[in-house]
């Protein structure tokens, strides 16, 4: 049986990306920090995965760990998520983003350097993009502590591809949803905003910027995309993204009109809620690349996304409430 080892398993990526490799046979162990105890994502997997507390940024610790999870493919997703809070921590951004990438790599070359690698990269590395749309030869300009930390450990992966023959992916996601993500995440506050309205549970939705666009895609999709590089003969980077942009006006349009209710009756634009010059543009990928290579595809597009997580929200505001569910998939 194939094992695979992901760090950041109890977050969205990781524990859609768990669900994947188990449903095709892998032993999956997953590394976790010393101490924490909760993993919400991860309670229909609780009996499926072994989880390892490791130091992302100590090798020795990662050497242990990886020694005892003996896998085939490490899926390097730990890293703090939300980029606005990256200004407001952002050694601890570099700390996690950057060195612990490092440290995870130093650990392979030492306990095992035929493991293959998977890095999660994020389109903030090409912050103010000399392009529209980006492919994987866009050069870096990132704006960001986030969009800094994530650029060094993508460029850290090519060296080591390079220098020690490392098979070593990095996978440059553009923003991709579900219900897992935390409130705090554009989509799932519009989501959960138009939802809770709905239902009489909340009066308006507070929103800044209805022009800013983004690339969105759906979580269940593109940790695929992370599996599939794995299988190549040859490593490589490759863009992950929906090929398309839209504007929270649109965003908000879909899933409040999902409910039958018009989102201008109910959301607040609040200026303050802008992010001013760390505001990312143009940022929208070019999966060809992706395509041809690796055979990916998307299923679900930007209207079935915005409904999915609507879908979920009122199913779970329906049960904290006591009222009747839906089953759907997440």
């Amino acid at each position: 049986m194939r094992r695979a080892f992901i760090t950041g398993i109890g977050g969205q990526d990781g524990s859609y990306l768990a669900e994947l490799l188990i449903e095709a046979g892998y032993v999956v162990t997953g590394l976790v920090r010393p101490g924490a105890e909760h993993y919400p994502n991860l309670e229909p997997l609780q009996d499926s995965v072994e989880l390892l507390e490791a130091d992302l940024l100590d090798r020795d610790s990662l050497a242990r760990a990886l020694e005892a999870a003996r896998p085939d493919e490490v899926y390097n997703l730990a890293a703090p998520s939300f980029v606005p809070a990256s200004w407001d921590r952002p050694v601890n951004t570099a700390e996690f983003a950057a060195v612990g990438a490092t440290s995870l790599l130093e650990a392979i070359r030492a306990e095992d350097p035929a493991i293959r690698f998977y890095q999660a990269s994020s389109s903030e590395i090409f912050g103010e993009p000399r392009e529209s749309p980006q492919t994987e030869q866009t050069p870096l300009q990132p704006v960001t502590p986030y969009g800094v930390a994530k650029a060094y450990a993508h460029f850290i992966v090519h060296s080591y591809r390079r220098q020690y023959g490392l098979f070593a992916c990095s996978g440059i996601l553009y923003n991709h949803e579900s219900p897992r993500r935390p409130l705090q995440f554009l989509p799932r506050k519009v989501a959960h905003g138009a939802a809770a309205i709905s239902l009489g549970l909340q009066d308006e939705l507070v929103l800044g910027d209805l022009d800013a666009r983004r690339d969105w895609g759906y979580a269940g999709d593109y940790v695929r995309a992370m599996w599939l590089m794995l299988q190549q003969d040859e490593a490589g980077d490759y863009v992950v993204a929906s090929g398309e942009d839209h504007s929270v006006r649109e965003l908000v349009e879909c899933a409040f009109g999902h409910v039958g209710l018009d989102w201008h009756d109910h959301v607040r634009v609040d200026p303050a809620l802008q992010r001013g010059a760390a505001e990312l543009h143009r940022l929208v990928g070019d999966p060809a690349q992706a395509h041809d290579r690796l055979g990916w595809r998307r299923e679900a597009g930007f209207e079935q996304l915005v409904h999915l997580l609507v879908d979920a929200d009122l199913e779970s505001l329906r049960t904290l409430a006591g009222g009747p569910t839906t089953s759907m998939k997440r």
